[in-house]
């Protein structure tokens, strides 16, 4: 039986009709038409329907939606205005800084699973403001890019890194 919930996401409440056991990535890709998040899996091992909750990285594909209320949730489509809440810049830029480094470095090949890879670099950079290589391994860890675009990943996450560093957020 569908209810109707209200869910935050990328900083504007929606009403939805979804059961409450439904996977908020369904919510988000065939409710709200957001299309960052992506099924890869439905399993939570690849990572590819990653958004943040409250600022942690978590796997949409089998997260009911009932759980999220009253949390803030940011896919892919709001890191930009969520990088401007930081403090870094007075308005909402168009690319938050690890959008525009995977551009810089021609991150993707077949891009599917870079929803996922640049969701958890930004939880990797809300509290980690100069990873080490080992520390973004370590949290890329769970990730699975079918392509093998790992070195350039790294490299994409360390020169936003340098970006946000230097930006002063």
């Amino acid at each position: 039986m569908a209810s109707a919930l209200r869910i935050k996401v990328n900083g504007l409440v929606h009403g939805v009709s979804a059961s409450p056991d439904t996977p908020l990535l369904y919510v988000l890709r065939n409710e709200l038409h957001l299309h960052g998040p992506r099924f890869g899996c439905g399993l939570a091992q690849c990572g590819a329907c990653s958004v943040l909750l409250d600022g942690k990285e978590i796997r949409s594909c089998v997260t009911p939606v009932a759980t999220v209320s009253g949390k803030q949730i940011t896919t892919l489509e709001g890191l930009p205005a969520l990088w401007a809440k930081r403090g870094a810049t007075a308005a909402a830029p168009v690319l938050h800084p690890l959008q525009q480094a995977w551009i810089d470095v021609q991150v993707p090949q077949c891009g599917y699973c870079q929803n996922g890879m640049i969701i958890q670099a930004a939880d990797l950079l809300s509290t980690n403001k100069n990873p080490t290589e080992t520390q973004i391994r370590r949290a890329m860890n769970g990730h699975i890019c079918r392509c093998g675009t790992y070195p350039k990943i790294l490299t994409a996450i360390k020169q936003a890194a340098a970006v946000m560093a230097k930006e002063g957020a």
